[in-house]
């Protein structure tokens, strides 16, 4: 098993950037994909963008050409590099690592 801490997160203006980490604590695990989900205020968990360990990438279309995601499968680290935010971005983000999930982080855009 692993644990995963994320990190990165906080108020931001709109337009403004953030990024966010996400490492493990303990443990290690076999990931072919690392991902990222968010959940807005009242509603249901959403895909964000995911990376797979030959480097193919694909996000959602709310997020594609702001949001980058990066990382290595072998060490399970994700991050995600998130520019020109918007309100809409308001989220709890989770990490998602294998078949292991983050606690989740909030992210606040504020106008």
């Amino acid at each position: 098993q692993v644990q995963l801490v994320e990190s990165g997160g906080g108020l931001v203006q709109v337009g403004g950037s953030l990024r966010l980490s996400c490492e493990p604590s303990s443990g290690r695990v076999s990931a072919t994909t690392l991902g990222w989900f968010r959940q807005p205020p009242g509603q249901e968990q959403e895909f964000v963008a995911r990376l797979n360990n030959y480097g193919d990438t694909n996000y959602s279309e709310s997020v594609k050409g702001r949001f980058i995601i990066s990382g290595d499968t072998a060490k399970n680290t994700v991050y995600l590099q998130m520019d020109d935010l918007k309100p809409e971005d308001t989220a709890v983000y989770f990490c998602h690592v294998g078949s292991f999930w983050g606690q989740g982080i909030q992210v606040t855009v504020s106008s």
